[in-house]
């Protein structure tokens, strides 16, 4: 059987791979984990985004919580950082997100934090697999008074809002901001933090339904985003994905500001300020060329990890950062929450426009952002990492890599969620970098079909 836990939890289509009956028994192994060693019963917080499959997967997964003598808390529909921090605040056992994040609506996830609001160690995840692959064998059912009970606190949403807004104040007071919540788990509570700073806020995007979710909205269509901006004469728009843990950022032109460009902003404020701690930024592999050039100037350490927010955390801890994310938008500020957090990284661009007076525009001339080509190949999900098996393959990587010596790089990765091979080349010339993404795609595709 295929490992369940993927660099971002578990993820699968909705009543397919993830099924009611898939949920319960994970909640009983997770339940089970972190029962072990106690001597009273654990309690375990459950939050989940919009989509239509969320309340379904979040009752079987409280189901299987409660059968094996575990408490659970449901939070309702709440940002995956809120729950990190709830997780944390309250001191409970863990706690679980039911969200795909970015992906349409027919997906759904599971996400665990441990009882530090961090994303679960490989060990943790390894023991709950071992318990569903051998037939839940090790699962023993209470009865009476030792059956856990369901504790609601949907409310609890607001002492997120308050945690955020305390950590990184800023007045906000005659700024206009347009914020895309993708019809998705910020919908609430971006909006009402930012009103809360006193800003003008036209929020789009915040009507879920159930099926709307991510569909040509938030961080990950933002076109629409984009011209509301222009339109309304804003300051800033911002554009959060499904379960708000990641944000994207545009000018008051238009212009769309990636993660990078976020992280640079934020981080050499930050060492201007001397509050940047050990001068370092942990970004991935993926981040661009630009903004390692940046960080070499200004005398800031840039550290690199595999994709993956995990990992960028994994390399925080490490090294004692405070301050590191990924292109995509996943921001981690340490100081304030245990992983992405777009609602946290928009309050810290927002008082960098504030603290300096400029615009978004301006400043965002901190880093040059060199030409990028990312163009993904779809292989079969199992033989995704075996890419470089390939003769073909490994040849065509090995020319483009003597092509771009010192004057760019190429980055082949297989996707950590999906059955896909990522090409990447950084250049001078976006329309040959792109010309060479696209074929060495296409040779990996139809290499490996």
């Amino acid at each position: 059987m295929a490992r369940l836990f993927g660099t971002d939890g578990i993820r699968g289509i909705a009543n397919d791979f993830l099924t009611p009956q898939f949920a319960m028994q994970l909640g009983q192994a997770a339940a089970l984990v972190f029962t072990k060693g106690n001597d009273h019963k654990p309690t375990i917080m459950v939050g989940c985004d919009t989509r239509i499959s969320s309340d379904m997967l979040a009752s079987a997964l409280m189901a299987g919580i409660c059968s094996v003598g575990a408490n659970a808390v449901y939070l309702g529909v709440i940002p995956t950082p809120a729950v990190a921090y709830l997780t944390r605040k309250y001191k409970v056992e863990a706690g679980i997100v039911i969200s795909a994040s970015h992906n349409t609506m027919e997906f759904n996830g599971v996400k665990i934090f441990d009882g530090d609001g961090f994303k679960l160690s490989d060990d943790l995840e390894d023991e709950i697999e071992r318990i569903i692959q051998q037939g839940m064998k090790e699962i023993k059912m209470p009865v009476g008074a030792s059956i856990g009970k369901i504790k609601y606190r949907t409310e609890a949403r607001e002492e997120y809002i308050n945690h955020a807004i305390q950590k990184v104040h800023s007045d906000l007071s005659g700024m206009k901001i347009v914020v895309d919540c993708a019809e998705g788990s910020s919908y609430y509570t971006s909006v009402e933090a930012l009103k809360e700073l006193g800003a003008e806020v036209v929020a789009i995007h915040t009507n879920p339904s159930g099926t709307n979710i991510n569909a040509n909205c938030g961080s990950t269509h933002m076109e629409e985003l984009q011209a509301r901006v222009v339109a309304e004469n804003a300051h800033i728009g911002l554009a959060f994905d499904g379960d708000a843990d990641r944000m994207l950022a545009v000018d008051e032109n238009g212009d769309i500001l990636n993660g990078d460009q976020i992280l640079a902003i934020v981080g050499m404020y930050m060492k201007e300020q001397g509050i940047l701690k050990n001068d370092t930024i942990v970004a991935t592999v993926m981040s661009n060329l630009g903004f390692f050039k940046m960080c070499e100037k200004h005398g800031v350490i840039a550290e690199q990890t595999k994709v993956g927010d995990r990992y960028v955390l994994e390399r925080m801890r490490e090294i004692g950062a405070a301050l590191g994310g990924e292109q995509s938008g996943h921001v981690i500020f340490l100081n304030e929450n245990t992983t992405g957090d777009g609602l946290v990284s928009a309050l810290h661009l927002l008082r960098v426009i504030v603290a300096t007076g400029k615009s978004l525009s301006e400043l965002s001339k901190v880093m040059e952002v060199l030409p990028q080509a990312l163009i993904n190949a779809n292989v079969p999900n199992h033989r995704k990492d075996n890419y470089m098996d390939y003769p073909e393959i490994s040849e065509a990587i090995t020319n483009l890599e003597r092509k771009y010596a010192g004057d760019g790089r190429i980055l082949i990765r297989p996707s950590g969620t999906e059955p896909l091979v990522r090409v990447m080349i950084e250049g001078k010339d976006k329309d040959i970098i792109k010309a060479d993404a696209i074929a060495l795609a296409e040779l990996i595709q139809n290499t490996m079909i």
